[in-house]
């Protein structure tokens, strides 16, 4: 679990806001939180028993402090005791273990609506979180917060994040000589992010500049088509090239290397390109602070310490 630390002058603002939703829930009143889907969730009392079916979601319950009430997880996930869950699950499984709140993402509302309407029919509640920036990032926090009782906690996860990435951009605004970043998200299809989004946020915490500024989304989405003919035309610029690992994108260093036409790339010709977990670049969790760290030292060694894999 990650504890953070605070000054008495937060604490104290965070255990009146905590203490008003304690109040309101004894006077009968009703918090309601608005997931990403536009649906509306109420809280009289925090869910104590509750089925996570995504990742990210399991890492934040697990940093606010949450064990007993998570009576499930996503397939992903690795917390012994805990039941497993997909969404290719059928509806009966859930039902059998009576949670009063699934976590979903709003691609799972999507494509298994039957799902989502058998839970709520149940009458358990449904809340689908996917933020795509740092800011929806916070929001999210306070809204697990909320539904969970946990609210000094996931003010003070906010809090501790924005804390430690201002003592990051010091370093990087110290940076004389900015680095061009060249960061893919998809290989195959020659797919880089969009700026604003979290691995962008990342990069340019750490002192990178984006080579692919002018990036625009594919279906609002934090995914941008660029193509291999956009990425040569700045082949000169791009001093280092990224790119991430994860379930959608498994590149290896080799395999970007000997990509046709990459050989005239900078970054390429001087053996500077690396590979970073999509955990630790495009999930939002606390663990975006360690991307930006690992960001930082393969760009900047000097400053932030060696790292990063190559």
């Amino acid at each position: 679990m990650i504890r953070f630390f605070f000054n008495t002058a937060i604490l104290i603002v965070c255990l009146v806001f905590s203490a008003g939703f304690v109040q309101a829930g004894e006077n009968g009143k009703i918090l309601v939180v608005q997931d990403h889907t536009g649906a509306s969730i109420q809280v009289k009392a925090p869910f104590t028993r509750i089925i996570s079916l995504y990742g990210a979601h399991t890492d934040n319950l697990r940093n606010l402090g949450l064990d007993e009430e998570i009576i499930g997880v996503s397939p992903s996930d690795h917390w012994q005791g805990k039941a497993v869950f997909s969404y290719h699950d059928g509806l009966e499984k859930f039902l059998a273990y009576k949670p009063d709140l699934v976590f979903t993402r709003p691609m799972i509302n999507h494509g298994y609506p039957r799902l989502i309407e058998g839970l709520e029919k149940a009458g358990i509640a449904v809340a689908s979180f996917q933020p795509s920036t740092v800011d929806e990032m916070f929001e999210y926090w306070v809204s697990l917060g909320r539904l969970t009782g946990k609210n000094v906690e996931a003010q003070e996860m906010v809090s501790h994040f924005k804390e430690e990435i201002a003592r990051i951009r010091k370093i990087s605004a110290a940076l004389p000589n900015k680095k061009r970043v060249y960061f893919e998200a998809i290989h195959g299809r020659m797919r880089t992010f969009t700026p604003g989004s979290m691995a962008i946020y990342a990069l340019e915490a750490a002192g990178g500049v984006n080579a692919a500024a002018d990036a625009t989304s594919v279906r609002g989405t934090n995914i941008a088509y660029y193509g291999k003919e956009r990425i040569l035309s700045k082949a000169n610029e791009i001093d280092v090239f990224l790119s991430q690992d994860g379930a959608m994108n498994q590149p290896t260093i080799p395999m970007i290397v000997n990509e046709p036409g990459f050989e005239i790339i900078k970054a390429v010709r001087e053996g500077q390109v690396y590979i970073v977990e999509e955990r630790l670049v495009s999930r939002p969790t606390a663990a975006l602070l360690d991307g930006v760290r690992i960001i930082g030292e393969i760009l900047y060694p000097e400053a932030f310490g060696k790292g990063g894999v190559q």
